[in-house]
């Protein structure tokens, strides 16, 4: 050992002097051709998430060239195979035939002679290889293997510094991506100081956002898909003293189910194939702030457990971790499913639910709050406007009346689809909101029939009425029945047994107003349409 120590104390000062390991080999090649035969030096780095071993550095020692491709793909016995041989640790002198058919994807195609190679690892672990070529008619013997088993070091240092400097280069890359993101959706107006419908339709729920913003309890909304939850769940924040603490949104439904875990609580490196670095999850990500957790009803029973785990102290493990962090997360949850009924059905557990739901917030659906639907309208369309380049248009009056009159399915999120896709079929000098809810000039005429127009009985043809007559004075049956209300208890929708969306719809092109059947309505209704 101790004649090489100069060529040692080379490699060393080399593998320590450059931040990528690129420009290391590059220096370090030069040095190795004074006491070895070698023509070419290559370390190829493992690369588990894509089953491969790819060629990450190379020192030409002669006027020798690389050829191509710079990536072996690796079947799992092969990977097996090599993996087996990494960890033992020992290094293969081999004609380089021979080695390919031991180690299949170890060598990138197009090199011949012979090869000493090594493995260099990482904390324990196998994370590349150190391969010296030498062509014909030169060749390494034994002597040399002691050599390159001394080298295997340096060579390991210089691959996980690079690993570290990518790492490093692409968390900065995220960092900037995020601060980007935020930058965008803060230009774009998503999110801003007032709500529109926040002193009208959405009075009450801004009410509760206040009583509760300020506390740590945790706050479940509840609203159909497309309500405004995440708008009200930035609202709790933006008024909490958490303000200045991060604010991240998380759809529980998006994510994979075997990714839960490492999504939300994140990983330790070489907990589980792939993790080749330790990874922050959402929680400790969103420490000091809050973090919205969308559509939570997705959640797998798993997650469920250490989800209620955090709720109640404050602690989690990461996957693959043997310590325990602590975080000061607020959690505030949303969903668009029957929460309760999960619970009931085993799906969902009941103590994690009562841990959650201790300030529900209800969101009402936009067909609930009519009166905000010309404002938000207007909202959307200065928006779609602004993102489009367009000149800025506001609905007309007459637009108003087609979009009060529709039924939102979609509510907020569909409106806001709705006015961009006016602005574009008007081209930008006006807003074509019949056509963007795909009314045509016969539906539209029967949108809002006259409240004076008085009940006709049903035309007979031949000793019968049409099939549309017929569902017309059954719908208005049942409006008389009901003094005009449409959905819930005792509404029209449940006598007929169909959905309210769809008896409005039919509502619309049939030309049944329920208005002229509210007479005497309040008294035996007082709860609304």
């Amino acid at each position: 050992m101790q004649k090489f120590m100069p060529l040692l104390f080379e490699v060393w000062k080399e593998a320590c002097r450059h931040i990528e390991i690129r420009e290391s080999v590059e220096r370090m090649a030069p040095v190795l051709i004074r006491r070895l035969p070698a023509d070419l030096v290559l370390v190829r780095r493992l690369n588990l998430e894509r089953a491969s071993v790819d060629t990450v550095a190379t020192g030409l020692c002669t006027h020798a060239r690389l050829a191509q491709p710079m990536r072996s793909s690796c079947g799992p016995h092969e990977m097996e195979s090599l993996l087996a041989w990494m960890r033992e640790g020992s290094v293969i002198r081999s004609d380089i035939t021979e080695l390919r058919a031991r180690l299949p994807a170890l060598l990138p195609e197009g090199v011949e002679g012979s090869a000493l190679v090594g493995p260099l690892g990482g904390q324990g672990e196998p994370a590349g290889v150190l391969i010296l070529v030498a062509f014909p008619p030169r060749s390494f013997d034994v002597k040399h293997e002691s050599m390159v088993l001394a080298l295997l070091e340096p060579f390991g240092v210089a691959l996980a510094n690079d690993r570290q400097v990518r790492e490093l280069k692409k968390l900065r890359e995220a960092v900037e991506a995020d601060n980007r993101s935020l930058l965008s959706r803060l230009g774009r107006h998503d999110i801003v100081d007032t709500i529109v419908g926040a002193e009208t339709g959405l009075r009450q729920v801004m009410e509760r956002v206040e009583l509760v913003a300020l506390s740590d309890a945790p706050v479940l909304i509840l609203g159909e898909t497309g309500s405004g939850k995440e708008v009200v769940a930035r609202a709790i924040h933006t008024q909490s003293r958490r303000a200045s603490g991060p604010v991240l949104r998380v759809n529980c439904g998006a994510i994979p189910p075997e990714l839960v875990d490492s999504e939300l609580f994140g990983h330790e490196r070489g907990s589980f194939t792939g993790a080749v670095s330790t990874r922050k999850g959402w929680f400790e990500r969103a420490d000091g702030g809050t973090l919205f957790l969308d559509e939570i009803g997705e959640l797998p029973q798993a997650a469920q457990v250490r989800l209620l785990r955090i709720l109640q102290d404050g602690t989690f493990e990461r996957v693959g971790g043997q310590r325990q962090l602590r975080v000061d997360v607020r959690i505030v949850a949303a969903t668009n499913c029957d929460l309760q009924g999960e619970v009931a059905r085993g799906a969902f557990r009941e103590d994690l639910w009562y841990r959650i739901a201790v300030f529900p917030i209800r969101i009402p659906s936009l067909r609930e709050r009519i009166e905000d639907i010309p404002a938000l309208a207007a909202h959307f369309a200065l928006r779609a406007a602004k993102r489009l380049g367009m000149v800025p248009l506001i609905p007309s009056p007459e637009d108003n009346d087609l979009l009060v009159s529709y039924s939102w399915p979609g509510n907020a999120r569909e409106l806001s689809a709705v006015m961009e896709r006016a602005a574009i079929l008007g081209n930008g000098r006006r807003l074509e909101v019949a056509k963007a809810l795909g009314i045509d000039t016969q539906i539209r005429r029967s949108v809002t029939p006259p409240a004076e127009e008085p009940l006709r009985p049903p035309r007979k043809v031949k000793g019968l009425v049409t099939l549309d007559m017929a569902v017309v004075g059954h719908i208005e049956a049942a409006l008389q029945q009901t003094h005009g209300r449409i959905e819930g208890q005792d509404g029209a929708a449940q006598l007929l047994g169909i959905n309210p969306h769809t008896l409005r719809a039919r509502m619309r092109k049939l030309g049944v107003d329920w208005k002229r059947f509210r007479a005497g309505r309040r008294s035996a209704h007082p709860q609304g349409e």
